[in-house]
């Protein structure tokens, strides 16, 4: 090894302290050689060319100088010409002439006073001092600049003008008599107006900034108009001194009106030199400034293309926000600026829209109206580009909107786009709040730092897991996170009251469909918040229990309170449960039309005619106008005492029929404060009971489960949620589900003979999103009896990732195939399966033409729809407009007055003219699009996406509640109404009901299995057997029901009528009723000729076609939502109601240790380290 120490020599002693202040003396004497670089700039011409022309606040001072001496000269040319008149002499009287008051014929003409004039010699010794200043400086910027051709530089027109302009007047310094001589310096101006583009370009050196292009084509051009038109004055004012004398006024006056093309004739030169003068600029002119305008225009195109700049000074006097995406469709920008500007605070903000690509030509048609013109500017650039960020002031903006292009084919190479793009703005604007969307889950942990996330695959599997246990939680949280439009004015917002979107609830007031008003006017509730100490709603509520303020908030003032957030805490809690006591700097969050801000409330006096009349029931066709009022959440009426009610009270009485008697006969009332007595059991009686006592067969077949943390997370950044797992991993060879292996040997869901329905999962890969739909279906609090197996139906096999995260939760295989194939179907257990969820594929988002990436989806769902109609189908699309063709059915008449009214809800500006198609009401189809508004919602509520993450299932906050739900079933009917179920469901098991989901027969349609009966007929007809018929049609009640409850067959009764009443005409004509009946006895021998082919596949396969009935058709149903609906909504069988019930943990006592808590501490602790690492 070489000794560094030896081959370099130590430093000697001479290169010491002494060395830095004396310099070093003693180098000749030594073997080192000093080096000097870049000898080439110590040069006396270097040095004046890095001052001169490389430096560019020097090179800019030096162009600064030069404008002005050029203006100085143009200004001392004016100021002699004032001061020169050619009647009193020529100036030339060293020559000996004499000037003649004579008028010139047209033929001769005196060229004295046009190659004389009068010049004092102040002002020739100023001329001459500019002239030789701006000579010197011509030839040493000439010599700095040369580069072996001497000819370039001397032929160059800005170097002959000022040879012209300068050398006459060094001349007259050593030739006296020629001090008079004219000399023409008025064309200095074309040098000032090449110093200025000279300077202008050094400028945007100087300060490191581009200006943009079109700036300095608009300089250029008004400078060389300016330049023509004092050439055009000082030429023709000088050549008429030996004419018409004119004035450098009337010389002004001749070119303007000579440029413009008006021609008066009044003024005119009469000499041939200014007529050829004028001829000359005039061709000059023709040809220079068409130039300059082509120029300018290519500029603005290209501007327009681009988008111009956002000016620093709006950006510091208005507010704006910046919208970043990598295309820019016309259905991304509406949903966009409808949504942002529906919130009233907002209508002052400008958009900026940052895009790389070019304004596509509907865009730019939509731009160019002028509600978006003044308030969204285009501008084409990149993000990663710091020039682009500071076009759009990204530094001043209030927010930062970075959305992915969900429709590419490679949707991580989207995401990564989208990762660089945040990463760039936080770069460049740290203190800017950045909202972004994110395509997969595995690529959330980069944008850690944003303020707001929102990641589709995440929402979107949890909504669709939900909308199997939940229906239409896809629809309910849609409408949630939709900003209905309301104003402050009280005559404005009591239209608001009866509907949804200003446009929507016109429309649902005006259509003759029940079920429209209703779900139309339910639909317009969204989630608001509010400080305890500062509400109306809910201040007198400090001190007691939440699911007390909940329930006399909603029976008071008609909003629903589903969570609190306390002041020393981020975590929003959404039903703590009867044992959280509300205190005065809560927050509340709660359900209504419109925020608390925008209501008015009145009070009236109560009479003993009205609190009687409240206290008893009168049916549904009679709803108390106070409750009316008071379901609306705007205008409040307060009637009624908030206290609870005795145990016995008579309003909760059911009226003594047939032996009823012993059924409990009230609701106990809400207490105020929990009582610490209460056992833990009668809040969560279902869930001890399904954790303490497993069935005998679940014990015999060793499905007996445990609770815990997932122990392996397929991604980071995944949220740890409680579950349902099994105490040993499933090996990879049994979750396949159509092929049989050593440890069980089925090869189709039937062989498994599970007791719940299959849920099947149709999606093309087994991505980390699809983990996000098994965690909630296998959360803790869903009860172990009511778990459904769940079947992932894939086109492509899953990685062993996928398969690790998977193989701990009981009950899910998969299985590689298609929904094309009906076999692959028939395997999966399509026959038995509650539900078929059907996922958009990434190969089919992106087509040639947008719209039609849903068509091979919609074409297959339609096929399951007739294979297999009593199947529950939730499809997923890319385009919310393709939901109209879910379903489809041609000539059925009640789908097609539907669509006239989507196309009158669109015709008005809609946002959600979707919103009455059936399948997006029953919840049956879902577009992750539909969520792009949560993300815009959060500028303004920025607790929305924690609120709906909570709703999902994807965020467990300890302490907060889950969404769950609850059927209506023969022995509910007690209850009678919507308020009463609030006070039954608080007053014993603490859930929060937020709304409800109903199911009708459709209306004015005809069932494709049966032959429909004329409402007319069955109106006119009295039998009780028909009446009870028409019931079972229309609520799929019994017979002992009918009897028991004279209300309710009341109520169905009075229905039937309005139907009949609203029917059209024609469907009252025989000849129309024939047809349809015929066309009913086709579409059955169609069914039939289905349900034989279906069977012969399940025979051939070797499966028992025992589990398949064709006839059981339930195309006749209609199904919709009503979100915080009225306290005197009437429940009816089979609604299917949402609640928000407490964490079951919360009560739970400390326990010692069991063998069950110990797994689910050892998987807890392993997923806390996978979501550490």
């Amino acid at each position: 090894m070489v000794d560094l120490d030896s081959e370099v020599p130590p430093l000697p002693p001479r290169y010491r302290f002494r060395d830095l202040l004396l310099g070093d003396q003693g180098w000749q004497s030594d073997d080192r050689v000093q080096v000097e670089f870049y000898m080439n700039e110590n040069t006396f011409k270097e040095r004046l060319k890095l001052f001169f022309i490389k430096n560019q606040r020097s090179s800019l001072r030096i162009r600064l100088f030069n404008f002005s001496l050029k203006l100085l000269s143009c200004f001392l040319y004016i100021v002699r010409v004032l001061l020169d008149d050619p009647t009193q002499g020529l100036g030339c009287k060293e020559l000996n002439r004499s000037c003649s008051n004579q008028n010139y014929t047209p033929g001769t003409i005196d060229w004295s006073p046009i190659i004389w004039v009068n010049r004092s010699l102040p002002l020739w010794g100023l001329q001459v001092s500019v002239a030789v200043i701006s000579l010197f400086e011509t030839l040493l910027l000439s010599y700095l600049s040369y580069k072996g051709n001497i000819w370039e530089q001397i032929l160059r027109i800005p170097f002959l003008l000022e040879i012209i302009n300068a050398v006459p007047f060094i001349i007259t310094i050593f030739w006296p008599v020629l001090r008079n001589l004219f000399i023409p310096v008025f064309l200095n101006c074309w040098l000032a107006k090449h110093a200025l583009e000279n300077m202008i370009n050094d400028l945007h050196r100087a300060i490191q900034r581009t200006q943009s292009a079109m700036f300095n084509q608009v300089l250029i051009l008004i400078s060389t108009l300016l330049c023509l038109i004092f050439t055009c004055i000082c030429g023709i004012q000088h050549l008429e001194r030996a004419g018409n004398r004119l004035t450098l006024f009337d010389s002004l006056y001749f070119c303007i009106v000579t440029f413009s093309t008006v021609g008066f004739g009044d003024v005119t030169p009469k000499i041939w030199p200014s007529k050829l003068l004028v001829v000359i600029m005039i061709c000059v002119a023709l040809v220079v400034l068409p130039i300059q305008f082509e120029q300018l225009a290519y500029l603005w195109m290209e501007r327009q293309k681009s988008g111009g700049n956002y000016s620093r000074y709006r950006a510091q006097t208005e507010k704006h926000v910046v919208l970043c995406v990598s295309s820019l469709k016309i259905d991304l920008l509406m949903d966009f600026l409808n949504e942002f500007y529906a919130h009233p605070r907002l209508q002052d903000y400008y958009v900026v829209i940052l895009c790389p690509t070019e304004m596509d030509a509907q865009v730019r048609r939509v731009l160019q109206i002028p509600m978006w013109s003044q308030r969204v500017i285009y501008l084409q650039g990149s993000a990663l580009k710091d020039q682009d960020l500071l076009r759009a002031k990204m530094d001043n903006a209030e927010a930062c909107f970075i959305l992915s292009s969900r429709c590419e084919v490679d949707r991580t190479a989207a995401d990564h786009q989208t990762i660089l793009r945040a990463w760039a703005v936080k770069d460049f604007a740290p203190n800017c709040p950045l909202y972004v969307q994110i395509l997969k889950p595995e690529n959330k942990f980069h944008i850690k730092f944003a303020d707001h996330v929102v990641c589709e695959e995440e929402f979107k599997y949890a909504m669709l897991a939900l909308n199997c246990i939940c229906p239409a939680t896809s629809t309910l949280i849609t409408l949630l996170v939709h900003t209905s439009r309301g104003h402050t004015a009280p005559w404005e917002a009591f239209r608001q009251l009866t509907g949804t979107k200003q446009t929507l609830n016109r429309e649902s007031q005006q259509s003759p469909e029940q079920w429209q008003k209703m779900y139309g006017r339910c639909s317009g509730n969204e989630v608001y918040h509010i400080s305890l100490e500062e509400s109306t709603f809910f201040a007198e509520y400090e001190g007691k229990s939440f699911t007390y303020a909940s329930f006399h908030a909603h029976k008071k003032f008609g909003v629903c309170l589903i969570g609190v957030r306390k002041e020393d805490n981020k975590n929003i809690l959404l039903n703590p449960g009867p044992r959280y006591i509300m205190s005065s700097t809560d927050i509340c969050f709660y359900i209504n039309i419109t925020k608390e801000e925008n209501s008015a409330f009145k009070k009236q006096e109560k009479h003993g005619k009205t609190h009687e009349s409240k206290l008893s029931y009168h049916g549904a066709s009679r709803l108390p106008v106070h409750s009316i009022i008071a379901s609306m959440g705007t205008v409040a009426i307060d009637l009624q005492d908030t206290g609870c009610r005795g145990a016995s009270g008579a309003t909760l009485a059911l009226p003594a029929e047939g032996g009823k008697e012993g059924r409990r006969p009230s609701i106990a009332p809400v207490l105020e404060v929990a009582d610490s007595s209460l056992p833990t059991c009668d809040l969560l009686s279902d869930q001890s009971e399904d954790e303490t006592t497993p069935s005998d067969d679940e014990v015999s077949a060793g499905f007996e489960y445990a609770k815990g943390y997932p122990p392996y997370s397929p991604y980071i950044g995944s949220s740890p949620t409680f579950c349902h797992l099994l105490h040993e991993k499933v090996p990879f060879c049994c979750l396949r589900l159509d092929k049989g292996c050593q440890h069980n040997y089925y090869e189709d869901a039937k062989a498994y003979g599970f007791k719940n329905k299959l849920i099947i999962v149709a999606a093309e890969t087994a991505g980390n999103g699809l983990y996000n739909f098994i965690v909630p279906l296998r959360a803790y609090y869903r009860p172990k009896k009511e778990l459904n197996p769940i079947v992932l139906l894939l086109d492509n096999p899953p990685d062993m990732h996928f398969l690790d995260a998977i193989c701990w939760f009981p009950m899910v295989y998969y299985m590689v195939g298609s929904i094309d194939n009906l076999d692959d179907l028939l395997r999966c257990g399509v026959t038995f399966a509650a539900n078929m969820v059907v996922v958009d594929k990434e190969s089919t988002m992106s087509a040639e033409e947008d719209y039609m990436a849903d068509a091979k989806t919609i074409v297959n769902v339609q096929t399951l729809f007739r294979l297999f109609s009593s199947l529950s189908i939730i499809t997923e699309l890319t385009h919310p407009a393709n939901m109209r063709f879910m379903q489809f059915r041609a000539k059925d008449c009640y789908s097609l007055a539907l669509s006239k009214l989507e196309k009158k809800e669109r015709e008005k500006g809609s946002n959600l003219a979707f919103m009455f198609r059936l399948p997006f009401a029953a919840g049956r189809v879902f577009s992750i699009s539909m969520l792009d508004t949560l993300l815009y919602q959060s500028f303004v509520k920025d607790y929305m996406i924690s609120i709906t993450r909570l709703l999902l299932g994807l965020d467990t906050t300890p302490g907060s509640g889950f969404l769950c739900s609850m059927k209506i079933t023969e022995e509910d009917l007690w209850i009678r109404t919507y308020a009463r179920l609030y006070q039954k469901l608080c007053s014993s098991t603490g859930d929060i009901p937020i709304g409800v989901y109903r199911t009708e027969s459709q209306k004015l349609t005809t069932s494709e299995s049966q032959i429909s009966i004329s409402v007319e007929e069955w109106e006119d007809t009295k039998d009780t057997k028909e009446q009870f018929s028409c019931r079972g049609n229309h609520r799929n009640s019994t017979s002992s029901d009918q009897s028991d409850h004279p209300l309710l067959r009341r109520k169905s009764m009075q229905w039937a009528r309005r139907l009949s009443r609203r029917a059209p005409r024609h469907s009252a004509k025989t000849a129309e009723k024939i047809n349809q009946q015929r066309m009913n006895l086709y579409r059955r021998s169609e069914r039939q000729e289905l349900a034989e082919l279906v069977k012969n596949r399940m025979k051939h396969l070797g499966l028992s076609p025992a589990g398949y009935d064709e006839m059981n058709d339930h195309q006749n149903t209609l199904s919709y939502i009503l979100i915080n609906p009225s306290p005197d909504t009437r429940l009816e069988l089979n609604d299917i109601v949402y609640l928000i019930r407490p964490d079951p943990l919360t009560y739970v006592p400390n326990a010692g240790p069991s063998r069950k808590d110990s797994f689910c501490n050892t998987v807890g602790q392993d997923t806390r380290e996978e979501t550490q690492l």
